[in-house]
Protein backbone atom coordinates (compact mmCIF):
# COMPACT_ATOMS: atom_id res chain seq x y z
CA UNK A 1 0.00 0.00 0.00
CA UNK A 2 1.37 3.42 -0.92
CA UNK A 3 2.20 5.73 1.94
CA UNK A 4 2.82 9.43 1.68
CA UNK A 5 5.89 10.88 3.38
CA UNK A 6 5.60 14.11 5.34
CA UNK A 7 1.90 14.67 4.67
CA UNK A 8 2.00 17.23 7.46
CA UNK A 9 4.80 19.73 7.04
CA UNK A 10 6.67 20.63 10.21
CA UNK A 11 9.00 23.36 11.29
CA UNK A 12 12.06 23.45 9.07
CA UNK A 13 10.36 21.89 6.04
CA UNK A 14 10.03 25.22 4.22
CA UNK A 15 13.53 26.55 4.79
CA UNK A 16 15.21 27.85 1.65
CA UNK A 17 18.63 28.11 3.28
CA UNK A 18 20.22 25.01 4.85
CA UNK A 19 20.56 24.39 8.56
CA UNK A 20 24.03 22.97 7.91
CA UNK A 21 26.48 22.89 5.05
CA UNK A 22 26.73 19.10 5.36
CA UNK A 23 24.42 16.54 6.97
CA UNK A 24 26.06 13.16 7.64
CA UNK A 25 23.81 10.16 8.27
CA UNK A 26 25.55 7.54 10.40
CA UNK A 27 27.97 7.78 13.31
CA UNK A 28 29.90 4.60 12.71
CA UNK A 29 33.44 4.68 11.36
CA UNK A 30 32.11 6.00 8.04
CA UNK A 31 30.48 9.04 9.66
CA UNK A 32 33.43 9.63 11.97
CA UNK A 33 35.88 9.43 9.08
CA UNK A 34 33.69 11.84 7.09
CA UNK A 35 33.70 14.41 9.89
CA UNK A 36 37.48 14.27 10.20
CA UNK A 37 37.95 14.55 6.40
CA UNK A 38 35.60 17.55 6.22
CA UNK A 39 37.46 19.35 8.99
CA UNK A 40 40.74 18.77 7.22
CA UNK A 41 39.31 20.57 4.20
CA UNK A 42 38.17 23.52 6.31
CA UNK A 43 34.51 22.48 6.38
CA UNK A 44 33.18 22.74 9.93
CA UNK A 45 29.45 23.36 9.53
CA UNK A 46 28.17 19.80 9.63
CA UNK A 47 26.04 17.54 11.81
CA UNK A 48 26.27 13.75 12.24
CA UNK A 49 22.98 11.90 12.82
CA UNK A 50 22.60 8.38 14.15
CA UNK A 51 19.68 6.27 15.34
CA UNK A 52 21.71 4.67 18.15
CA UNK A 53 22.48 6.20 21.55
CA UNK A 54 26.24 5.78 21.04
CA UNK A 55 28.68 6.04 18.17
CA UNK A 56 30.38 3.02 16.62
CA UNK A 57 27.72 1.78 14.21
CA UNK A 58 28.14 -1.96 13.71
CA UNK A 59 30.48 -2.20 16.68
CA UNK A 60 27.87 -0.67 18.94
CA UNK A 61 24.89 -2.56 17.53
CA UNK A 62 26.46 -6.04 17.47
CA UNK A 63 26.98 -7.35 20.99
CA UNK A 64 26.59 -11.11 20.52
CA UNK A 65 29.04 -13.33 22.45
CA UNK A 66 32.38 -13.69 20.70
CA UNK A 67 32.01 -10.64 18.43
CA UNK A 68 35.44 -9.45 17.31
CA UNK A 69 37.22 -7.97 14.34
CA UNK A 70 38.41 -10.55 11.80
CA UNK A 71 41.29 -8.44 10.47
CA UNK A 72 44.22 -7.71 12.83
CA UNK A 73 43.45 -4.64 14.90
CA UNK A 74 46.60 -2.81 13.85
CA UNK A 75 45.25 -2.96 10.27
CA UNK A 76 41.59 -2.42 11.08
CA UNK A 77 42.17 1.17 12.21
CA UNK A 78 42.65 4.56 10.59
CA UNK A 79 46.14 5.20 9.26
CA UNK A 80 46.21 8.57 11.00
CA UNK A 81 44.94 7.15 14.30
CA UNK A 82 46.90 3.97 14.91
CA UNK A 83 46.70 2.52 18.38
CA UNK A 84 49.17 0.60 20.47
CA UNK A 85 46.84 -0.46 23.28
CA UNK A 86 44.75 -3.22 21.66
CA UNK A 87 44.26 -6.05 24.15
CA UNK A 88 44.43 -8.74 21.47
CA UNK A 89 45.65 -9.16 17.91
CA UNK A 90 41.96 -9.46 16.93
CA UNK A 91 40.27 -7.00 19.25
CA UNK A 92 36.81 -7.72 20.68
CA UNK A 93 33.93 -5.60 19.43
CA UNK A 94 33.74 -3.49 22.58
CA UNK A 95 37.27 -2.18 21.95
CA UNK A 96 36.33 -1.11 18.43
CA UNK A 97 33.34 0.77 19.86
CA UNK A 98 35.60 2.44 22.45
CA UNK A 99 38.06 3.31 19.65
CA UNK A 100 35.20 5.10 17.86
CA UNK A 101 34.31 7.01 21.04
CA UNK A 102 37.93 8.08 21.52
CA UNK A 103 38.14 9.38 17.95
CA UNK A 104 34.96 11.41 18.38
CA UNK A 105 36.49 13.12 21.41
CA UNK A 106 39.98 13.57 19.99
CA UNK A 107 38.75 15.18 16.76
CA UNK A 108 36.10 17.38 18.37
CA UNK A 109 33.07 15.66 16.84
CA UNK A 110 31.04 15.22 20.03
CA UNK A 111 29.35 18.61 19.71
CA UNK A 112 28.32 17.80 16.14
CA UNK A 113 26.53 14.57 17.03
CA UNK A 114 22.77 14.09 17.17
CA UNK A 115 22.19 10.60 18.55
CA UNK A 116 18.85 8.82 19.02
CA UNK A 117 17.89 10.43 15.71
CA UNK A 118 16.30 8.11 13.15
CA UNK A 119 16.29 9.27 9.53
CA UNK A 120 13.16 8.12 7.68
CA UNK A 121 13.88 9.61 4.26
CA UNK A 122 15.74 12.30 2.36
CA UNK A 123 14.79 14.32 -0.71
CA UNK A 124 16.51 16.89 -2.88
CA UNK A 125 14.93 20.33 -3.13
CA UNK A 126 15.94 21.36 -6.65
CA UNK A 127 14.65 24.92 -6.43
CA UNK A 128 16.71 25.71 -3.37
CA UNK A 129 19.60 23.32 -3.98
CA UNK A 130 19.50 21.54 -0.63
CA UNK A 131 18.61 18.20 0.94
CA UNK A 132 15.67 17.82 3.29
CA UNK A 133 16.21 15.09 5.86
CA UNK A 134 13.08 13.71 7.52
CA UNK A 135 13.51 12.61 11.13
CA UNK A 136 11.19 10.27 13.01
CA UNK A 137 9.17 12.40 15.40
CA UNK A 138 11.27 15.56 14.90
CA UNK A 139 11.43 18.55 12.52
CA UNK A 140 13.11 18.19 9.15
CA UNK A 141 16.84 19.01 8.98
CA UNK A 142 18.23 20.63 5.84
CA UNK A 143 21.74 20.51 4.45
CA UNK A 144 23.42 21.85 1.35
CA UNK A 145 25.24 18.54 1.03
CA UNK A 146 24.35 15.06 2.25
CA UNK A 147 26.67 12.17 3.11
CA UNK A 148 25.12 8.73 3.49
CA UNK A 149 27.51 7.05 5.92
CA UNK A 150 25.12 4.18 6.59
CA UNK A 151 27.16 0.99 6.70
CA UNK A 152 26.47 -2.11 4.68
CA UNK A 153 25.77 -4.13 7.83
CA UNK A 154 22.70 -2.11 8.63
CA UNK A 155 19.60 -4.22 7.98
CA UNK A 156 19.58 -7.71 9.55
CA UNK A 157 18.35 -10.46 7.25
CA UNK A 158 15.95 -12.90 8.83
CA UNK A 159 15.73 -16.22 7.02
CA UNK A 160 12.73 -16.69 4.77
CA UNK A 161 11.49 -19.87 6.42
CA UNK A 162 7.88 -20.92 6.70
CA UNK A 163 6.50 -20.69 10.22
CA UNK A 164 9.36 -18.79 11.77
CA UNK A 165 6.94 -16.39 13.45
CA UNK A 166 5.09 -19.29 15.06
CA UNK A 167 8.07 -20.42 17.16
CA UNK A 168 7.02 -20.45 20.82
CA UNK A 169 10.55 -20.21 22.20
CA UNK A 170 12.99 -17.31 22.03
CA UNK A 171 13.85 -16.06 18.53
CA UNK A 172 16.57 -13.51 17.85
CA UNK A 173 19.03 -12.33 15.21
CA UNK A 174 22.68 -11.92 16.16
CA UNK A 175 22.53 -8.24 15.15
CA UNK A 176 19.73 -7.69 17.68
CA UNK A 177 21.22 -9.66 20.52
CA UNK A 178 19.29 -9.73 23.77
CA UNK A 179 21.75 -10.13 26.59
CA UNK A 180 18.91 -10.83 29.02
CA UNK A 181 18.13 -14.16 27.33
CA UNK A 182 19.60 -16.96 29.42
CA UNK A 183 21.14 -19.79 27.40
CA UNK A 184 22.25 -21.88 30.35
CA UNK A 185 20.66 -25.32 30.25
CA UNK A 186 18.76 -24.50 27.04
CA UNK A 187 18.54 -26.35 23.76
CA UNK A 188 19.85 -23.74 21.33
CA UNK A 189 19.94 -23.75 17.55
CA UNK A 190 21.95 -21.48 15.26
CA UNK A 191 20.93 -21.02 11.64
CA UNK A 192 23.91 -20.02 9.53
CA UNK A 193 27.59 -20.90 9.27
CA UNK A 194 29.15 -17.62 8.20
CA UNK A 195 31.69 -15.49 10.03
CA UNK A 196 29.20 -14.52 12.76
CA UNK A 197 28.31 -18.12 13.54
CA UNK A 198 32.00 -18.99 13.72
CA UNK A 199 32.42 -16.41 16.47
CA UNK A 200 29.14 -16.99 18.27
CA UNK A 201 28.82 -20.78 18.41
CA UNK A 202 32.08 -21.59 20.27
CA UNK A 203 31.38 -18.66 22.62
CA UNK A 204 28.06 -20.11 23.83
CA UNK A 205 28.57 -23.88 23.53
CA UNK A 206 29.79 -24.33 27.13
CA UNK A 207 26.64 -22.63 28.38
CA UNK A 208 24.00 -24.49 26.40
CA UNK A 209 22.58 -27.90 27.18
CA UNK A 210 22.73 -28.79 23.51
CA UNK A 211 23.75 -26.72 20.48
CA UNK A 212 22.44 -27.49 16.99
CA UNK A 213 23.96 -25.75 13.97
CA UNK A 214 21.96 -25.70 10.73
CA UNK A 215 24.32 -25.46 7.78
CA UNK A 216 23.36 -24.63 4.22
CA UNK A 217 26.84 -23.94 2.86
CA UNK A 218 30.08 -24.86 4.65
CA UNK A 219 32.67 -22.13 5.10
CA UNK A 220 36.41 -22.03 4.64
CA UNK A 221 37.96 -21.80 8.10
CA UNK A 222 41.52 -20.66 8.79
CA UNK A 223 43.41 -21.07 12.05
CA UNK A 224 43.27 -17.83 14.01
CA UNK A 225 46.64 -16.48 15.10
CA UNK A 226 45.10 -14.57 17.94
CA UNK A 227 46.72 -13.79 21.26
CA UNK A 228 46.67 -11.29 24.06
CA UNK A 229 49.00 -8.39 23.33
CA UNK A 230 51.62 -8.14 26.06
CA UNK A 231 55.37 -8.12 26.53
CA UNK A 232 57.19 -7.86 23.19
CA UNK A 233 53.94 -7.44 21.26
CA UNK A 234 52.96 -4.48 23.40
CA UNK A 235 56.37 -2.86 22.95
CA UNK A 236 56.11 -3.29 19.16
CA UNK A 237 52.62 -1.77 18.94
CA UNK A 238 53.58 1.14 21.16
CA UNK A 239 56.62 1.91 18.96
CA UNK A 240 55.31 4.00 16.04
CA UNK A 241 57.97 3.01 13.45
CA UNK A 242 57.67 -0.70 14.29
CA UNK A 243 53.88 -0.50 14.36
CA UNK A 244 53.82 1.19 10.95
CA UNK A 245 56.16 -1.45 9.54
CA UNK A 246 53.96 -4.22 10.92
CA UNK A 247 50.90 -2.52 9.48
CA UNK A 248 52.57 -2.31 6.05
CA UNK A 249 53.40 -6.02 6.08
CA UNK A 250 49.86 -6.87 7.12
CA UNK A 251 48.43 -4.57 4.45
CA UNK A 252 50.48 -6.20 1.70
CA UNK A 253 49.46 -9.66 2.89
CA UNK A 254 45.79 -8.66 2.89
CA UNK A 255 46.20 -7.07 -0.54
CA UNK A 256 47.57 -10.28 -2.01
CA UNK A 257 45.21 -12.68 -0.26
CA UNK A 258 41.97 -10.78 -0.82
CA UNK A 259 41.98 -8.14 -3.55
CA UNK A 260 44.69 -10.04 -5.44
CA UNK A 261 42.38 -13.02 -5.78
CA UNK A 262 39.86 -10.82 -7.57
CA UNK A 263 42.02 -8.59 -9.79
CA UNK A 264 45.11 -10.72 -10.38
CA UNK A 265 45.68 -12.59 -13.68
CA UNK A 266 43.25 -15.52 -13.70
CA UNK A 267 45.88 -18.04 -14.80
CA UNK A 268 48.16 -17.01 -11.94
CA UNK A 269 45.56 -16.62 -9.22
CA UNK A 270 43.96 -19.95 -10.08
CA UNK A 271 47.24 -21.68 -9.31
CA UNK A 272 47.82 -19.60 -6.19
CA UNK A 273 44.32 -20.35 -4.95
CA UNK A 274 44.72 -24.09 -5.43
CA UNK A 275 48.06 -24.06 -3.64
CA UNK A 276 46.52 -22.12 -0.75
CA UNK A 277 43.58 -24.52 -0.51
CA UNK A 278 45.67 -27.61 0.17
CA UNK A 279 47.11 -26.69 3.60
CA UNK A 280 43.82 -25.14 4.69
CA UNK A 281 41.85 -28.28 3.80
CA UNK A 282 44.46 -30.38 5.57
CA UNK A 283 44.19 -28.28 8.71
CA UNK A 284 40.39 -28.27 8.62
CA UNK A 285 40.23 -32.06 8.36
CA UNK A 286 42.51 -32.48 11.35
CA UNK A 287 40.06 -30.55 13.53
CA UNK A 288 37.17 -33.03 13.15
CA UNK A 289 37.31 -36.63 14.35
CA UNK A 290 34.29 -38.15 12.63
CA UNK A 291 35.06 -38.74 8.91
CA UNK A 292 31.44 -38.32 7.79
CA UNK A 293 30.96 -35.12 9.76
CA UNK A 294 34.35 -33.90 8.57
CA UNK A 295 33.31 -34.06 4.92
CA UNK A 296 30.05 -32.25 5.61
CA UNK A 297 32.07 -29.34 6.99
CA UNK A 298 34.38 -29.15 3.97
CA UNK A 299 33.49 -26.51 1.35
CA UNK A 300 32.98 -27.79 -2.18
CA UNK A 301 33.63 -24.40 -3.79
CA UNK A 302 36.93 -22.58 -4.24
CA UNK A 303 38.75 -20.54 -1.65
CA UNK A 304 37.83 -16.86 -1.96
CA UNK A 305 34.34 -17.34 -3.39
CA UNK A 306 32.96 -16.28 -0.01
CA UNK A 307 34.67 -14.31 2.70
CA UNK A 308 36.59 -16.92 4.71
CA UNK A 309 36.84 -16.66 8.46
CA UNK A 310 39.14 -17.75 11.26
CA UNK A 311 38.53 -19.84 14.35
CA UNK A 312 40.55 -22.26 16.40
CA UNK A 313 37.44 -23.62 18.10
CA UNK A 314 34.57 -23.78 15.61
CA UNK A 315 35.43 -27.04 13.83
CA UNK A 316 36.63 -28.74 17.02
CA UNK A 317 33.28 -27.89 18.59
CA UNK A 318 31.62 -30.58 16.46
CA UNK A 319 33.62 -33.29 18.23
CA UNK A 320 31.43 -32.73 21.31
CA UNK A 321 28.50 -35.00 22.09
CA UNK A 322 26.35 -31.98 22.97
CA UNK A 323 26.75 -30.37 19.52
CA UNK A 324 24.93 -31.40 16.34
CA UNK A 325 25.46 -30.35 12.73
CA UNK A 326 22.37 -30.52 10.53
CA UNK A 327 22.89 -30.23 6.78
CA UNK A 328 19.41 -31.29 5.63
CA UNK A 329 17.44 -28.35 4.31
CA UNK A 330 14.99 -26.68 6.67
CA UNK A 331 11.38 -27.31 5.74
CA UNK A 332 9.79 -25.05 8.34
CA UNK A 333 9.93 -23.72 11.85
CA UNK A 334 7.34 -25.19 14.17
CA UNK A 335 6.05 -24.10 17.54
CA UNK A 336 8.61 -26.30 19.27
CA UNK A 337 11.57 -26.28 16.94
CA UNK A 338 12.85 -26.71 13.39
CA UNK A 339 11.69 -29.41 10.99
CA UNK A 340 13.99 -30.48 8.17
CA UNK A 341 13.03 -32.00 4.83
CA UNK A 342 13.79 -35.51 6.12
CA UNK A 343 10.82 -35.14 8.46
CA UNK A 344 12.88 -34.79 11.65
CA UNK A 345 11.75 -32.11 14.09
CA UNK A 346 14.62 -30.71 16.12
CA UNK A 347 13.13 -29.48 19.38
CA UNK A 348 14.77 -26.34 20.75
CA UNK A 349 14.22 -23.57 23.27
CA UNK A 350 16.17 -20.74 21.61
CA UNK A 351 16.55 -20.08 17.87
CA UNK A 352 19.38 -17.77 16.85
CA UNK A 353 19.59 -16.48 13.27
CA UNK A 354 23.19 -15.82 12.25
CA UNK A 355 21.99 -15.06 8.74
CA UNK A 356 23.78 -11.82 7.98
CA UNK A 357 22.46 -8.60 6.52
CA UNK A 358 20.55 -7.33 3.50
CA UNK A 359 23.58 -6.06 1.65
CA UNK A 360 22.82 -6.18 -2.07
CA UNK A 361 19.26 -7.51 -1.80
CA UNK A 362 16.57 -5.95 -3.96
CA UNK A 363 15.23 -2.81 -2.29
CA UNK A 364 17.53 -3.16 0.72
CA UNK A 365 19.88 -0.26 0.15
CA UNK A 366 19.73 2.54 1.02
CA UNK A 367 17.68 1.70 4.14
CA UNK A 368 15.33 4.66 3.63
CA UNK A 369 14.01 6.55 0.58
CA UNK A 370 16.58 8.81 -1.12
CA UNK A 371 14.96 10.98 -3.79
CA UNK A 372 17.06 13.04 -6.15
CA UNK A 373 16.18 15.11 -9.22
CA UNK A 374 12.55 14.83 -10.33
CA UNK A 375 11.85 12.59 -7.33
CA UNK A 376 14.04 9.76 -8.68
CA UNK A 377 14.37 7.15 -5.93
CA UNK A 378 17.85 5.68 -5.51
CA UNK A 379 16.63 2.22 -4.56
CA UNK A 380 14.40 2.14 -7.63
CA UNK A 381 17.25 3.37 -9.83
CA UNK A 382 19.54 0.60 -8.63
CA UNK A 383 16.81 -2.04 -8.84
CA UNK A 384 16.10 -1.14 -12.47
CA UNK A 385 19.57 -0.20 -13.73
CA UNK A 386 21.88 -2.42 -11.61
CA UNK A 387 24.03 -1.20 -8.75
CA UNK A 388 26.43 1.49 -9.94
CA UNK A 389 28.18 4.66 -8.77
CA UNK A 390 31.32 6.61 -9.49
CA UNK A 391 34.09 5.21 -7.26
CA UNK A 392 31.41 4.19 -4.78
CA UNK A 393 30.67 7.84 -4.01
CA UNK A 394 28.38 9.58 -6.54
CA UNK A 395 25.44 8.81 -8.82
CA UNK A 396 24.14 11.06 -11.64
CA UNK A 397 20.74 12.51 -10.85
CA UNK A 398 21.62 12.83 -7.18
CA UNK A 399 23.49 16.14 -6.81
CA UNK A 400 25.18 17.11 -3.55
CA UNK A 401 24.89 13.61 -2.11
CA UNK A 402 27.77 11.22 -1.47
CA UNK A 403 27.80 7.63 -0.25
CA UNK A 404 30.42 5.86 1.85
CA UNK A 405 29.52 2.28 0.91
CA UNK A 406 28.25 2.79 -2.63
CA UNK A 407 28.58 0.16 -5.38
CA UNK A 408 32.07 -0.37 -6.79
CA UNK A 409 33.72 1.55 -3.98
CA UNK A 410 34.82 -1.21 -1.59
CA UNK A 411 37.93 -3.28 -2.27
CA UNK A 412 37.86 -6.55 -0.34
CA UNK A 413 39.93 -6.13 2.81
CA UNK A 414 39.75 -3.62 5.61
CA UNK A 415 36.58 -1.53 5.65
CA UNK A 416 38.62 1.31 7.18
CA UNK A 417 40.82 1.63 4.10
CA UNK A 418 37.73 2.17 1.98
CA UNK A 419 36.40 4.80 4.38
CA UNK A 420 39.65 6.76 4.19
CA UNK A 421 39.55 6.61 0.40
CA UNK A 422 35.95 7.67 -0.18
CA UNK A 423 35.97 10.39 2.49
CA UNK A 424 39.09 11.83 0.88
CA UNK A 425 37.17 11.78 -2.42
CA UNK A 426 34.02 13.52 -1.20
CA UNK A 427 35.80 16.10 0.98
CA UNK A 428 38.11 16.97 -1.91
CA UNK A 429 35.07 17.49 -4.15
CA UNK A 430 33.30 19.72 -1.62
CA UNK A 431 36.45 21.76 -1.10
CA UNK A 432 36.65 22.32 -4.86
CA UNK A 433 33.03 23.47 -4.99
CA UNK A 434 33.76 25.87 -2.17
CA UNK A 435 36.84 27.18 -3.98
CA UNK A 436 34.77 27.80 -7.12
CA UNK A 437 31.98 29.48 -5.18
CA UNK A 438 29.34 27.02 -6.40
CA UNK A 439 26.73 25.15 -4.38
CA UNK A 440 25.73 22.27 -6.69
CA UNK A 441 28.01 19.32 -7.39
CA UNK A 442 27.03 16.36 -9.56
CA UNK A 443 29.09 13.65 -11.19
CA UNK A 444 28.90 13.85 -14.98
CA UNK A 445 27.04 11.09 -16.73
CA UNK A 446 30.01 10.37 -18.98
CA UNK A 447 32.52 9.97 -16.14
CA UNK A 448 30.10 7.75 -14.25
CA UNK A 449 29.34 5.57 -17.28
CA UNK A 450 33.03 5.22 -18.16
CA UNK A 451 33.86 4.10 -14.63
CA UNK A 452 30.96 1.62 -14.53
CA UNK A 453 31.95 0.18 -17.90
CA UNK A 454 35.54 -0.21 -16.71
CA UNK A 455 34.41 -2.04 -13.58
CA UNK A 456 32.20 -4.39 -15.60
CA UNK A 457 35.05 -5.09 -18.02
CA UNK A 458 37.52 -5.90 -15.26
CA UNK A 459 34.85 -8.04 -13.66
CA UNK A 460 34.80 -10.35 -16.67
CA UNK A 461 37.94 -12.14 -15.53
CA UNK A 462 36.67 -12.44 -11.96
CA UNK A 463 36.69 -16.08 -10.85
CA UNK A 464 33.53 -15.41 -8.83
CA UNK A 465 31.55 -15.97 -12.03
CA UNK A 466 33.20 -19.30 -12.87
CA UNK A 467 32.32 -22.88 -11.92
CA UNK A 468 34.88 -22.58 -9.11
CA UNK A 469 32.27 -20.68 -7.08
CA UNK A 470 29.22 -22.72 -8.06
CA UNK A 471 27.11 -23.51 -5.01
CA UNK A 472 28.87 -21.02 -2.75
CA UNK A 473 25.79 -18.81 -2.21
CA UNK A 474 28.17 -15.88 -1.96
CA UNK A 475 27.04 -12.40 -0.99
CA UNK A 476 29.80 -11.12 -3.27
CA UNK A 477 27.21 -11.47 -6.09
CA UNK A 478 24.16 -9.18 -6.06
CA UNK A 479 20.62 -9.85 -7.24
CA UNK A 480 21.55 -8.64 -10.74
CA UNK A 481 24.31 -11.20 -11.06
CA UNK A 482 27.06 -8.57 -10.69
CA UNK A 483 29.74 -8.25 -8.04
CA UNK A 484 29.47 -4.58 -6.93
CA UNK A 485 32.81 -4.59 -5.16
CA UNK A 486 35.57 -2.45 -6.60
CA UNK A 487 37.66 -4.67 -8.93
CA UNK A 488 40.96 -2.98 -8.09
CA UNK A 489 43.78 -3.23 -5.61
CA UNK A 490 43.84 -1.11 -2.47
CA UNK A 491 46.70 0.85 -3.97
CA UNK A 492 44.54 1.83 -6.94
CA UNK A 493 41.68 2.76 -4.64
CA UNK A 494 43.97 4.91 -2.51
CA UNK A 495 45.41 6.77 -5.51
CA UNK A 496 42.28 7.21 -7.62
CA UNK A 497 40.12 8.61 -4.82
CA UNK A 498 42.74 11.20 -3.98
CA UNK A 499 43.89 12.13 -7.48
CA UNK A 500 40.88 11.80 -9.79
CA UNK A 501 40.33 14.68 -12.19
CA UNK A 502 38.07 17.15 -10.39
CA UNK A 503 36.52 18.07 -13.75
CA UNK A 504 34.55 14.80 -13.73
CA UNK A 505 32.07 16.71 -11.58
CA UNK A 506 29.77 19.48 -12.77
CA UNK A 507 29.90 22.54 -10.51
CA UNK A 508 26.95 24.92 -10.83
CA UNK A 509 24.99 27.40 -8.75
CA UNK A 510 21.37 27.20 -7.68
CA UNK A 511 19.19 29.71 -9.44
CA UNK A 512 17.73 32.29 -6.99
CA UNK A 513 14.19 31.57 -5.84
CA UNK A 514 11.84 34.50 -5.49
CA UNK A 515 9.52 32.90 -2.96
CA UNK A 516 9.58 30.03 -0.53
CA UNK A 517 8.77 26.76 -2.22
CA UNK A 518 8.12 23.32 -0.92
CA UNK A 519 9.11 20.36 -3.12
CA UNK A 520 6.50 17.78 -3.95
CA UNK A 521 7.00 14.55 -2.04
CA UNK A 522 6.26 11.55 -4.16
CA UNK A 523 4.50 8.48 -2.93
CA UNK A 524 6.37 5.20 -2.68
CA UNK A 525 5.05 1.71 -2.63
Amino acid sequence: MATKTNTARRAGDERTTPDHEVVVVGAGFGGIGTGIALQRQGIHDFVILDKWDRVGGTWHANTYPGVAVDIPSFIYSFSYEQRGDWSRVYAPGSELRDYAEDMVDKYGLRERLRLNTTVTGVEFDERNGLWRVSIDGEPVITGRYLVLAVGGLERPKMPDIEGIDSFAGTLMHTAMWDGDVALAGKRVAVIGTGATSLQLSPAIVDETEHLTVFQRTPIWVFPKSDAAVSGLGRRILENKPLRSALRLVGTIATEISMSGMVVGPSWLMSGVRQLAEMPVRRWMRKQVDDPVLREKLMPKYGLGCKRPSMSNDYLKMFNRADVSLVTDSIECVTENGVRTVDGVEHEIDVLICATGFKLWDKGATPPFPVRGRDGLDLRTFWDVNRFQSYQGVSVPGFPNVFTITGPYGFVLGSYIWMIEAVTAHLSRTLAEAKRRGTDLVEISQQAHDDYFAKCLKRQQKNFLFTDVCAGSNTYYIDNHGDSPFRPTTHGEMYWHNRHFNLEVYNYTTTAPVAATSVPTVKESA
